[in-house]
């Protein structure tokens, strides 16, 4: 093993470690407190460090955004494959698993969904983000009709995150979680 591949090698291990630590940090004290310099203290290594893997405090929250996109679309592939091809199942499947994993993972989702972060979507989209939408295409276009079937989809994950963020927030009424999933899949595949 060469000297260029070990230097490599430590700069990925370095670049992990700081897309670990923000996550740890993160799910544990909120997005807040995650700076450059808690993370530089964090993982024992000075802020220029930092900077020359990350340009800032969005750059990491991007990275760890699309680690948590391939992670929620692996949630929702896997339970897109337990419904069995069965349309109707399948399509409540992902909508649970989606809305499990927001609350299972909220630092993550935020990082995902609601703070600032530098991802292309649609056409540009990077493969994780072209992956999940993949994954909610095949559980909502065999409902779309006569709408475009893409379209149909963004409603449909519009509506599941719209529900995600405000079951999270408090602002919903939990004893009713399983019948606002049901009222929406029952609409969804008329």
């Amino acid at each position: 093993m060469g000297i260029q591949t070990r230097r490599e090698r430590e700069r990925a291990e370095r670049h992990r470690l700081i897309i670990d630590t923000a996550r740890e940090l993160a799910e544990s004290q909120g997005w807040d407190a995650v700076t450059v310099r808690r993370l530089a203290e964090r993982i024992e290594y000075s802020q220029p460090v930092l900077y020359s893997h990350f340009a800032g405090k969005d750059e990491i929250v991007t990275a760890v955004a699309e680690e948590g996109i391939a992670e929620m679309a692996a949630w929702s592939r896997t339970a897109l494959e337990s419904a069995g091809g069965e349309p109707r199942a399948a399509l409540a499947a992902v909508a649970r698993s989606y809305l499990d994993f927001a609350t299972a993972r909220p630092a993550l989702y935020d990082a995902m969904f609601l703070m600032k972060v530098n991802l292309a979507f649609g056409e540009n989209a990077s493969q994780p983000l072209r992956d999940a939408f993949a994954v909610m295409f095949a559980a909502f276009s065999p409902f779309a009709g006569e709408h475009d079937p893409e379209t149909f989809t963004e409603v449909g994950w519009s509506a599941l995150h719209g529900l995600a963020t405000l079951d999270r927030g408090g602002r919903l009424r939990p004893a009713q979680r399983d019948a606002r999933l049901a009222v929406l899949v029952d609409q969804w595949t008329r």
